[in-house]
Parts: structure tokens; sequence; C-alpha cells
């Protein structure tokens, strides 16, 4: 895979990750205690902070699933393995930093409409989010990476004919 490729996919991932983390920071607000007790411009700040602090959890983590898993042929090669660790490292970090900051620091809060997983007391959300937006983001990018890649082949099955005609 040329560089250009693969700086092309990271590009459209972060693209994607990041408007889609905007979208899910601000629709799994109310289940945060700051839905009740904060300003319109308190959410929205918090709202915005995450979805920044999202990006650059995402961005370390899908860099270190390339660097780790990914190899000279990636994304055309081991796009799974990588998509696998970059949702992981995400998913670790987003576990960590729930328990530090809900249970240590206190630093937010769940209202009691946020479903959590026991033992830990993670919000679903939380971790449902760091399931679908990056695979979302990463397969967003991985179609268009391969469209670019095979410009004709794609114009052809859009079109209905089969590639030897």
């Amino acid at each position: 895979m040329a560089i250009g490729t693969r700086s092309g996919f990271i590009i459209r991932y972060l693209s994607v990750f990041a408007l889609a983390s905007l979208v899910w920071e601000f629709a799994h607000m109310p289940l945060y205690t700051l839905w009740t007790t904060g300003t319109v411009g308190e959410i929205a700040f918090a709202a915005l902070h995450c979805a920044a602090g999202d990006v650059l959890i995402g961005t370390s983590a899908l860099l270190l699933a390339i660097v780790l898993f990914g190899g000279s042929g990636w994304p055309g090669q081991r796009a799974v393995i990588v998509a696998v660790a970059a949702v992981t490292f995400g998913l670790a970090y987003t576990v960590f930093s729930e328990w530090l900051n809900v249970e240590l620091r206190q630093s937010w809060a769940y209202r009691d409409a946020m479903p959590t997983l026991p033992p830990i007391g993670t919000g679903l959300t939380p971790i449902l989010q760091w399931i679908i937006v990056p695979l979302a983001a990463y397969r967003e990018s991985l179609i268009a990476t391969r469209r670019h890649s095979h410009p004709q082949q794609h114009t052809r099955h859009q079109h209905g004919t089969r590639a030897n005609d």
C-alpha cells in the first residue's frame, strides 16, 4: 500500500470518528448528572471537551494498533487485527478513565438512568461508544480506501456489469 493510502485512511477515520464522537457525546449527556446541574454552556463545553478527548484517545489507539499490528501492507492487509486492537486500546483506556473520574476523582457522575456494568460500575454508553464509533469509522475508511484503490471495479459494480465485460 502506498503512503498516500495510509494517510488518506487515517484522515478519513479521524474525520468520521470526530463527528461521530461529537454526536455521541451530546446524545448520551442526559445520562450524566451535569445534564440536570449544569448550564447549557457547561453542557456544551463538556460535550465538546469530551469529544476532543475522544479524538486524542482514538488517534492514539489507532496509531498504536497500526504500529504494533499493521505492517507495511496495512490497510490492504491486516485490517481486521488493527481494527480489533484499536477498539481494544480505546476501550481499555475508557474503562480506566471512567473508573478514575467517576469513582476516584469524582470529576463527573452518572445519573440513575445510566446503565452500568457490574462489578466495575462503568457506564454502558461509554463502553458502547468505544465499540461502535471506532468500528463505524474504521469500516467507512476501509471501504473508501478500497474504492479509491480500485476505482474501475467500483464503477463497474455500481453499474451492474461484470468486471470481465
